[in-house]
Order: structure tokens, then sequence, then C-alpha cells
């Protein structure tokens, strides 16, 4: 049984194990933890930035996303939830773990007057673009991202 809670600031360094733990997190994550946990104390000061973990019977965090709240007036002032960075340790991928999740994601959407759920992911992942249609959502939109540079200080 998984248990899906808010993440403390002491999973960071577990949360940060699940995002290498990833063929393109791989290559994208660094060893510094500073960095990881000045952006995990400015999520907490963020309403509705929530990072969630999913602990196994024994404590171990085998899962994680971060879970946005976002008003808006589109779709007649529909409330959404974004969903990011969902990861499953490789360990328990394919055993349902991810099933587990969206209902936890779901319930916390309903919660919060959400009526959409949206993600976005790497264009590589098949597996996870299979999950995500099986489990119905629907690849509606394309998206683009422009990488900008570090401001100037």
């Amino acid at each position: 049984m998984i248990r899906f809670r808010h993440a403390t600031r002491a999973d960071v360094p577990a949360v940060i194990a699940l995002l290498v733990d990833d063929v393109l997190g791989q290559a994208r994550e660094e060893a510094e933890l500073a960095p990881y946990l000045a952006a995990f104390d400015a999520m907490q000061g963020e309403d509705g930035n929530q990072l969630i973990v999913g602990e196994d019977q024994d404590g171990a965090i085998v899962a994680t996303y971060q879970l946005t709240f976002i008003s808006g007036l589109s779709l007649r002032a529909t409330r959404r939830a974004q969903i990011e960075s969902v990861r499953v340790t490789s360990a328990l991928r394919g055993q349902g773990v991810g099933h587990l999740m969206f209902a936890d994601v779901e319930a916390r959407a309903r919660k919060a007057g959400c009526r959409l759920i949206q993600l976005t992911m790497n264009t590589v992942r098949d597996d996870a673009h299979r999950f995500y249609t099986g489990i119905g959502f629907e690849p509606t939109h394309t998206g683009f991202k422009r990488v900008l540079d570090p401001p100037d200080l």
C-alpha cells in the first residue's frame, strides 16, 4: 500500500533520487542539494503549489509529483490542476503505483475545486504516453518550452 502526503524538507533528497532514477533525469539533475532545498522552500511559500510524495509501508519514498492549482478565465473560469515531475521508483513501475497516484491527484484536485487536470510530458516517454491515455487523459494540445538565460545580478 502506498500513502500519499505532502513532502517535507527532509524528503527532498529522496525526491531528487526519484528524479535521477529516470533516463532523462540522469542527464539533467545535479548532485548539489542546495538549489533543490531552496526551490522546495520557495514552493512552500507559494499558495497552491504542492510537492507530494508516496511512501510504502516501510516509510520509503517511492513516488512523487508536483501539483499546482491554477485559477483562470478560459473554459468558463475553470480552475485547473497542473501536474509536473511525476515519478515512480523504477523498482515499482508497472505495478499500479501510477494508478494510485492519479487517484490521489484527482481527489486533491476535486477538493481544491478544479474541473480539469492537465500535464505535460516529454515526447520520448512512450510508456508514459500509453499510461496517461489509458487513464483517460487526451493529447489535446502541443506544448512549447523556451529556456531563459539566468538574470544578470
